[in-house]
């Protein structure tokens, strides 16, 4: 596969880790590379972004973690205080201890598709072999790529996309990382530039 003509459409620290992408996890063919960096780029604003943004409103916990804020009094006494948002939402769940751990928030969403919870960290992190559990931070920092590129190989999501490069393979990877299809204009958008180069 010629990564060649995706050196200067992506930042540098991208290209640079596409090798671990193809040869660690399995991103091996230009349609499964395609598929991946067109997610990778609609989750984090074009690779701007590495980590989970929980910065929330009263009216955004309301409607993104309805579940876990009910109330609008419930939300108020939460807005704007993403580590405790972070403990609450993600409490007992994916590994995590409960709201006074910490945990929700030490292992929130980092890298370009969002690694998320406890038990995903440490299998991540026995897949590279460096310590991730005493620094996460590391997740958005050195391997943002890495570790979306594990979450596609642990989720078989490769299998979906060797079905094609039609606009029904994109939405079914779509909702495979992201559950729906929010943003799928423009994850179908991102597919058709980078299958344009690789294809």
């Amino acid at each position: 596969m010629n990564l060649s003509k995706l050196q200067h459409k992506l930042p540098d620290a991208v290209f640079n880790e596409l090798d671990t992408i193809v040869n660690k996890y399995h991103g091996n063919t230009p349609l499964r590379m395609a598929h991946f960096l067109a997610q990778c780029s609609h989750e984090s604003n074009s690779f701007a972004l590495t980590k989970e943004n929980l910065n929330y409103s009263a009216n955004g916990l309301l409607s993104v973690f309805h579940k876990y804020f009910p109330t609008e009094a419930l939300a108020k006494e939460f807005e704007r205080q993403p580590e405790r948002i972070g403990n609450k939402v993600y409490a007992n769940r994916m590994g995590n201890g409960d709201e006074a751990s910490g945990d929700g928030f030490r292992y929130r969403g980092r890298g370009y598709i969002q690694l998320t919870g406890k038990d995903n960290y440490k299998a991540f992190q026995d897949s590279i072999g460096e310590v991730l559990m005493g620094n996460p931070e590391l997740v958005a920092t050195k391997y943002p790529l890495a570790s979306a590129g594990f979450f596609f190989n642990k989720n078989n999501i490769w299998a979906i996309c060797d079905e094609g490069s039609t606009e029904e393979v994109v939405k079914k990877v779509s909702k495979r990382v992201n559950g729906g299809l929010i943003g799928i204009d423009d994850r179908i958008k991102k597919f058709s530039i980078f299958s344009s180069l690789l294809l």
